[in-house]
């Protein structure tokens, strides 16, 4: 990590403070036999890493999920603040599908569910309307990783993707790396390699409350997005190709705002995604770079994003609708969590003007995305 990262990351430090009060934990671990399952043929199992500050994560690797993500207040009084499920079955039966997971092979829409290559148009299945989302009818979300455990904080994921899975070209051999650092960060790294020409964007999908899992409204968050513009889209999400400004417009996060500030404000883009669910691009100076701090001001959780991707999608639940009941037996109501994505942009295959996505034989594809936590005592 160069020295502008690390400056930010003490200058993080001094202003929020890394060491809230200790005591007794209340954790509640997830038992690792609600995941011991066979699927596909392979087997399901969830595993528990553990920092030496008592940040604890569980991950499973169907989907290569992040099922929980144990993190403290101001006054030490740990919580879970991810959504999702307590076993693997809630997760077969759930309405939105992406809680947690790693999303692959290219996370966000792509235009039609069609793009050229080459020369060549391929033809993706669609499964959200007439876009692909996500990767597909079955993205990485849904397989079954292998998996082996390095160490007590380490999570190594691996998948192969066949030629023409999901209409994509090329055998994609994907590795993901998760890692609860004792900086107090859950660092995710991606690594893939390709036969042949194709579209490579991914990303992970956690749904956060800093308040802890279905505890009310994520409105009152503060956020702070380093970015000057976005992508504009279309009534279906797909962008119409225009880096966009933030200035003047709800979009504009470049100082920490409250995310219902502006939620419902009369402003097409919102009206489009029913509230926030776009995609942000970053001010990236450098290989790697401060993306966005979210602050719960009465927990003093504090999530901070940095990443080597040029854009980072900003989704505030507008789809959440309370039919989900997730862990603890609270249902995941409207707006009661946010993604931070980051990310290539949307339908970039489609937009010459957008960074590539396309990764080619012999090239090695590399992403980074780090969520730092920290507690501010004010």
């Amino acid at each position: 990590m160069n020295l502008k990262i690390s400056s930010l990351f003490l200058i993080g430090a001094l202003a929020f403070g890394c060491a809230p009060k200790k005591q007794k934990s209340n954790v509640q671990l997830i038992p690792s036999a609600n995941f011991s399952v066979e699927r596909d043929g392979k087997q399901v199992s969830l595993f528990t890493l553990k920092n030496a500050n008592g940040y604890i994560a569980q991950i499973t690797n169907y989907g290569g999920r992040v099922v929980s993500l144990w993190t403290p207040d101001k006054n030490g009084k740990m919580e879970d603040i991810v959504l999702g499920y307590d076993s693997l079955n809630g997760y077969l039966k759930s309405n939105e599908i992406y809680y947690g997971a790693t999303i692959g092979r290219y996370g966000n829409r792509i235009c039609d569910g069609k793009f050229t290559l080459n020369g060549t148009e391929y033809k993706l299945a669609t499964n959200n309307g007439k876009n692909t989302l996500h990767g597909g009818i079955k993205g990485f979300c849904n397989v079954v990783w292998d998996a082996k455990q390095v160490d007590d904080k380490t999570l190594e994921l691996t998948h192969v993707s066949a030629d023409m899975v999901e209409g994509y070209p090329g055998k994609l051999d994907t590795k993901v790396v998760y890692q609860l650092t004792d900086n107090n960060e859950l660092k995710i790294e991606y690594y893939a390699t390709t036969d042949k020409a194709t579209p490579v964007n991914l990303t992970h999908h956690s749904f956060f409350n800093l308040k802890g899992a279905g505890n009310n409204t994520i409105n009152d968050h503060l956020l702070e997005i380093a970015a000057d513009n976005y992508t504009s889209v279309d009534s279906t999400l797909i962008p119409s190709g225009e880096i966009a400004p933030v200035e003047g417009t709800p979009m504009d996060f470049r100082q920490a705002t409250a995310i219902g500030e502006r939620v419902e404000a009369d402003f097409q883009q919102l009206k489009y995604g029913l509230g926030y669910d776009h995609n942000w691009v970053l001010n990236a100076a450098d290989s790697m770079h401060f993306a966005a701090r979210v602050t719960e001001p009465a927990s003093g959780r504090v999530m901070e994003i940095y990443t080597n991707e040029p854009g980072l999608q900003f989704y505030g639940g507008n789809f959440l609708k309370g039919k989900d009941v997730g862990k603890g037996q609270k249902p995941y109501e409207y707006r009661t969590a946010f993604c931070l994505e980051t990310q290539h942009f949307p339908d970039s295959p489609n937009h010459a003007n957008f960074p590539s996505t396309i990764l080619e034989p012999g090239k090695n594809y590399y992403s980074i995305c780090i969520y730092k936590f920290l507690t501010n005592n004010k």
